[in-house]
């Protein structure tokens, strides 16, 4: 599947076994998260904006990849802010998916006046790294030894993406925002 033919809809939890099931062959991997298991639908649920998460399906209607985000903190000061991740069925990854699905989110989280999406990414994961400066992301820095995964202590790759629409000065909801 190209990924210029995705066809993006909204997640939803009749998507649930698909998400789930892409989220845990990156789990295997090792260098997509540090996460060992996969979740519950309700706890994936829990930790998602609803308005920034969505699927791509194939022309079967087949779930090929993910992407959501939550927010980074509950401190009024950080709502423009979130972490995302996106996930692309092992047997789909090279086609365009993960740009069309990261693309929608950039669309979405800029729409709703969010000014920064930041992820974190192993630096043995050179495709996620390729795709995120490909799509307007900077490499903020090197989080050295952040957390132990599988008996060693990794790094993560800090980037992130700011809007160049939301959160300057040409933006007035982000200007009332820093002055209240």
């Amino acid at each position: 599947m190209n990924g210029a033919r995705a066809r993006l809809v909204p997640m939803t939890a009749g998507h649930a076994d698909a998400v789930l099931a892409i989220y845990a062959a990156g789990i295997a991997t090792g260098h997509a998260t540090f996460e060992t298991e996969t979740p519950s639908w309700e706890a994936f649920d829990a930790g998602r904006l609803r308005g920034h998460r969505f699927v791509s399906l194939d022309a079967d209607g087949v779930v090929t990849g993910w992407v959501a985000c939550s927010p980074v903190s509950t401190r009024p000061v950080y709502a423009g802010v979130v972490e995302h991740s996106v996930y692309v069925h092992p047997g789909h990854g090279g086609r365009g998916v993960g740009r069309v699905l990261l693309e929608r989110l950039i669309a979405s989280t800029e729409a709703a006046g969010i000014w920064t999406i930041q992820s974190g990414i192993f630096p043995e994961n050179a495709a996620s790294l390729a795709l995120h400066h490909s799509c307007g992301f900077r490499t903020i820095g090197t989080r050295e030894r952040i957390g132990c995964h599988r008996g060693r202590w990794r790094d993560v790759i800090l980037l992130e993406r700011r809007s160049p629409t939301v959160g300057g000065t040409e933006s007035v909801e982000a200007v009332r925002r820093c002055r209240s």
